[in-house]
């Protein structure tokens, strides 16, 4: 299931090439990595949410996350440091591809009242960023077998200098941005 990356070699880099005028192959921006993260806020209440959220994370990406612990105390959150309070994982090459893939054409399509993605997320340094209301949308998620509903940050890393060329290169490999 490389769609993705065929595209990208045959369509992407040319199209990318004539647009910014680079004169080698290696100047075209790439996407680097995808990294997805699901904050727990309710892990003191709920033990059992980290489970759930290990196994919707492993489901989606097909790749076994890590567990986040926070780093510093803060006594308004009642949060000590060193406790667990998310999952991550980090996403590259060939399931990066198919994930993206996924995301692009299966999952964002079932959106409800879906009009395309705010292209304001750009961080300046060519990365974007987006959140995810609740994991359903996946089709390998079965309805009946979620513990809870959450949502997820994804975060697509390029090597694009800037979010001009970032957006270009997204767009290119099928990212639905509004018109």
């Amino acid at each position: 299931m490389e769609i993705l990356k065929e595209q990208y070699e045959k369509e992407v880099v040319p199209a990318l090439m004539k647009k910014f005028g680079y004169k080698s192959i290696m100047e075209v921006p790439k996407l680097d990595k995808i990294v997805l993260n699901i904050g727990l806020g309710d892990i003191k209440e709920d033990p059992k949410s980290l489970e759930g959220a290990i196994k919707d994370v492993t489901i989606i990406t097909g790749q076994k996350p890590i567990v986040t612990k926070s780093k510093k105390s803060i006594a308004a959150f009642k949060l000590r440091a060193g406790v667990n309070i998310g999952v991550k994982v980090t996403l590259r090459k060939g399931k990066m591809y198919d994930f993206a893939y996924k995301l692009f054409n299966v999952a964002l399509p079932r959106v409800r009242d879906f009009r395309g993605l705010s292209d304001s997320s750009f961080d300046g340094r060519g990365n974007y960023s987006m959140g995810v209301k609740e994991q359903l949308i996946f089709p390998e998620i079965e309805y009946d077998k979620v513990d809870k509903i959450r949502g997820m940050d994804i975060v697509f890393v390029t090597t694009a200098k800037t979010d001009e060329e970032a957006k270009e290169l997204l767009t290119l490999l099928g990212m639905p941005f509004k018109k």
